[in-house]
């Protein structure tokens, strides 16, 4: 349970801590999906291993009830499967594919990961018309269509891609 004034962790580290496989793994992710400590990327694992886990539970003792739940939080978060051992091959990419950070950068409202993270960090994207400040936001599919940049920075972007083209290339 733990100390009230101290939280738990929502993630566990690597039993092996310098594990060269892993490590170039690992970096390889990092700068793939725009993520700024490894830390985050072992919170996505634990999500990931808390699903299988209870996939694993419910194959050794099923109930259908329990079962339909599971299946709903991942149809919200827009993973599509249908059966358990289908939720027992589901890979990192696609938790990492729903945080918002990839979400405002595969909507095209920013040009890279490392700028949608500061765009959402900096108080710039709303959803349903709520500022968000966590890259790590878990987007649920309901909510994806509505997630906007701020008006104002909105303007702004749109009139510096606007100078952008409208300056001639230099040495022609």
């Amino acid at each position: 349970m733990g100390h009230p004034k101290q939280h738990t962790r929502k993630y566990a580290t690597p039993v092996k801590p310098y594990d060269k496989e892993r490590i170039e793994k690992e970096k390889g992710i990092l700068t793939s999906y725009g993520l700024r400590r490894k830390k985050e990327l072992w919170r996505a694992e634990s999500i990931l291993r808390n699903l299988r886990r209870r996939a694993r539970s419910l194959q050794a003792s099923p109930d259908k009830l329990k079962e339909q739940g599971l299946y709903a939080k991942l149809a919200m978060l827009g993973i599509n499967v249908k059966t358990l051992d289908e939720v027992l091959g589901i890979p990192l990419e696609q938790i990492l594919d729903r945080r918002l950070q990839s979400v405002v950068a595969k909507k095209g409202l920013a040009n890279t990961m490392k700028q949608s993270r500061q765009l959402i960090i900096h108080g710039h994207v709303m959803i349903e018309g709520r500022k968000t400040k966590w890259p790590s936001y878990l987007v649920p599919t309901s909510q994806e269509a509505s997630i906007k940049l701020e008006e104002s920075i909105a303007a702004k972007i749109i009139a510096k891609i606007n100078e952008t083209d409208a300056k001639p290339a230099e040495g022609a």
